[in-house]
């Protein structure tokens, strides 16, 4: 199945999406649902929503080969992951498909996209085996962990550098059924590819990830793991910047940078 969240008149619901409409919802991919007795809306006049608003916003660091031995050559890692670890970001910074990223206006250096898959959790999972770990996972969507990698290389935390506002793209939708291990993952700016790589090409795969979180934490239905990415791709405001991950969509967002208010004189 294919799920959207999207604004119905001024409030989220949630929506199947099935060719190019939506039919809406009463309940969602968590709980019961319901098809309201309304036609379907099309696809292209909806606005859509982060597909998931996560209890806890997990988010896996250096998870492919590639990047992870280039961060320790340039003495940002200090060596290739042995374990799976997790880190956490702010819900503050999700947006959805199609809303602008923002660029502070204090920060001059290109933003670097991160295209990453990210795995919805759909059940409460401590203490997994690694079957468990794969029965709770209920679908599927796309991050992109947008990176100021200026602020990340100078401040002691990620509270800037990964979480301002608009940081972190997450969509276009929720999908049940794929194996997105098998896919290709796709960033492209102004339409030409800046990055390509095997999605499943991962140090450790998000399975490795929910047996050893769910050791110490339980996970709980709507929490997403993002799980990494191997080639960054920069961008400044005035570009678009799509990321495809097979069988998933296209996540799209255009780049701008931010507006101050003008300070009033005397």
């Amino acid at each position: 199945m294919i799920w959207c969240r999207f604004d119905d008149g001024g409030r989220p619901r949630y929506g199947l999406v099935e060719g190019n409409d939506v039919t809406a919802v009463t309940g969602g991919p968590f709980t019961r649902h319901r098809r309201l007795s309304r036609p379907p809306l099309r696809r292209d006049d909806v606005r859509l929503l982060p597909p998931v608003v996560p209890g806890t916003f997990f988010c896996a660091g250096l998870n492919y080969k590639g990047h992870a031995e280039r961060a320790v050559a340039a003495g940002h890692g200090q060596a290739v992951p042995i374990r799976p670890e997790i880190g956490y970001r702010a819900n503050s910074a999700l947006i959805g498909h199609g809303e602008p990223i923002v660029r502070p206006a204090d920060y001059r250096e290109p933003l670097e996209a991160e295209g990453e898959l990210v795995a919805v959790i759909g059940t409460t999972a401590r203490h997994c085996s690694r079957a468990e770990a794969v029965r709770a996972v209920l679908g599927w969507t796309i991050g992109n962990d947008v990176s100021a990698r200026a602020w990340q290389h100078s401040d002691r935390t990620f509270w800037r550098s990964k979480n301002s506002d608009t940081f972190k793209p997450m969509g276009p939708y929720l999908v049940t059924g794929p194996d997105p291990l098998s896919a290709t993952t796709t960033v492209r700016v102004d339409g030409a590819v800046a990055a390509s790589f095997a999605t499943g090409d991962m140090l450790f795969d998000p399975f490795d990830y929910i047996c050893a979180m769910s050791r110490y934490i339980t996970l709980h239905p709507g929490d997403v793991v993002w799980l990494g990415t191997d080639e960054p791709a920069a961008i400044v405001p005035g570009q678009v910047v799509d990321i495809t991950i097979d069988g998933l969509g296209t996540l799209a967002n255009p780049v701008t940078e931010e507006t101050l208010p003008k300070e009033e004189g005397p």
